[in-house]
């Protein structure tokens, strides 16, 4: 029996087509590994598949042309998943074949539109999660610039929030009554959020993710650094092994994991550089850099801790209350060592009543409400410029009580000595009430 990939030459020799001869799986020989399901997302950048797994596999990934396929082999595997069940064409993938060119091996062959960079990489069992096999196709040009797009459409003197949707794609988050899940459930409010933002004078949203796509915890924390966002708040929604844990509560980010993340910044050199407010820590000697990154982070969290307040104030006057103070922990998307990042949970998915209203449109949209109302209080009083205003050289900031230097700096991503530079500043006394240029 045929049992592999051939050529055939038709008349004249002008045209060579590629066929997947398909072998039943019983004749897939005596197979160790299952393919359990095989799932699909698209995210603006990369097109992801994963296949579900009963177990660890060895495998191979290579690339054919005429036409541009990327191949992956699973040595001493079967299949029982549906490739019908894939969500094709998509920007990358004109189809998936699946079939056995040898006894043992399953292959799957993606048919592609255009150059990609593929990689693969496997997962532990998590949660409800059991092995992984993940194929990325990352494109050669970036579709997705959504971050840099939202900087550029910034006004001068507007707010720019980064708001994260938690989870995405293959990783569904916490599973509620009926199968509701968490990243369906936050992507919803994230866009009534972004919104809602939208809708206010002097400020705009962009969203890290508007779509069924996982996005690493990390890659969310650089998308708002490089829009330099103002303000960074990542949406989840709670569960708990007692149905009836409920209420919303709201986070920041611990002082042990400010440290540990101040640690891995200064281990990189290549992200030294405009880490802490506008300070470059290059040319530091690695000791006073560290310590310039610790005030930089001491007041990024003391601007979180405010933030949450803010917006924990709102929710309670909507919902119940699971924890009545922001709480602290080293989530590792409130690690941005110069912008407020908080973590919003919005209720415990896991409570049947919760989950109910999480799903409706009208509480969603109060949730929405409230995060925004608490933000703008907390830009509003704080008076932070975007990045486009910082770069226009036109906005001013009015000294409060308790204000210094430092922390006016800090606040507005700028060092101190341009500070004192544009406004004819020779020591660091400071007039409440006093307005300052901000450069």
């Amino acid at each position: 029996m045929a049992s592999e990939f051939g050529r055939l030459k038709f008349l004249g020799g002008l045209v060579t087509a590629v066929a997947l001869i398909v072998i039943a799986p019983a004749a897939a020989g005596a197979a160790e590994h299952t393919v359990r399901d095989m799932r699909m997302w698209t995210a603006p950048d990369h097109t992801r598949l994963v296949l579900d797994l009963d177990s660890r596999v060895e495998h191979r990934l290579f690339r054919l042309q005429d036409p541009a396929r990327v191949v992956v082999d699973l040595d001493a595997t079967r299949s029982d998943a549906d490739r019908g069940n894939l969500d094709l064409p998509d920007p990358v993938l004109k189809d998936v074949r699946t079939g056995y060119p040898e006894q043992g091996t399953f292959r799957v062959v993606m048919d592609l539109k255009r150059d990609v960079k593929p990689k693969t990489f496997q997962l532990e069992p998590q949660e409800h999660h059991g092995h992984r096999l993940v194929i990325d196709l990352q494109r050669t040009q970036n579709d997705g610039r959504r971050v840099t797009r939202a900087l550029e459409e910034t006004e001068a003197s507007e707010r720019l929030v980064a708001v994260d949707a938690g989870h995405g794609g293959e990783d569904p988050g916490a599973i509620g009554p009926g199968g509701v899940q968490e990243k369906d459930v936050v992507l919803e409010i994230a866009r009534r959020l972004a919104r809602k933002i939208n809708d206010r004078s002097g400020m705009r949203a962009f969203l890290t993710r508007d779509g069924d796509y996982f996005l690493e915890l990390r890659e969310r924390v650089e998308k708002a650094r490089e829009a330099e966002a103002d303000l960074f708040i990542s949406l989840h929604a709670d569960a708990f092994r007692n149905a009836r844990a409920r209420g919303a509560s709201v986070y920041a980010l611990s002082r042990q994991g400010a440290t540990d993340e101040a640690a891995a910044w200064l281990a990189k050199s290549e992200n030294q550089a405009d880490l802490a407010g506008g300070v470059d820590l290059d040319d530091m000697e690695r000791n006073v850099a560290s310590v310039v990154l610790d005030l930089s982070q001491t007041a990024t969290i003391s601007d979180s801790l405010e933030v949450g307040s803010h917006v924990l104030d709102n929710l309670g006057d909507l919902t119940r209350l699971h924890r009545r103070e922001v709480h602290q922990a080293p989530f590792v998307v409130l690690k941005s060592p110069d912008i407020p990042s908080i973590l919003v949970e919005t209720g415990f998915i896991s409570n049947n009543a919760e989950a109910r209203r999480l799903q409706r449109g009208r509480y969603q949209a109060q949730l929405a409400r409230a995060v925004a109302d608490g933000s703008t209080s907390f830009l509003e009083d704080r008076g932070a410029p975007s990045p486009v205003a910082r770069r226009s050289g036109t906005d001013k900031y009015t000294v409060k009580k308790g204000d210094t230097l430092w922390s006016i700096a800090q606040r507005h991503r700028v060092t101190v000595d341009r500070l004192k530079q544009a406004n004819d500043l020779n020591g660091s006394t400071l007039t409440v009430g006093r307005n300052l240029r901000i450069p």
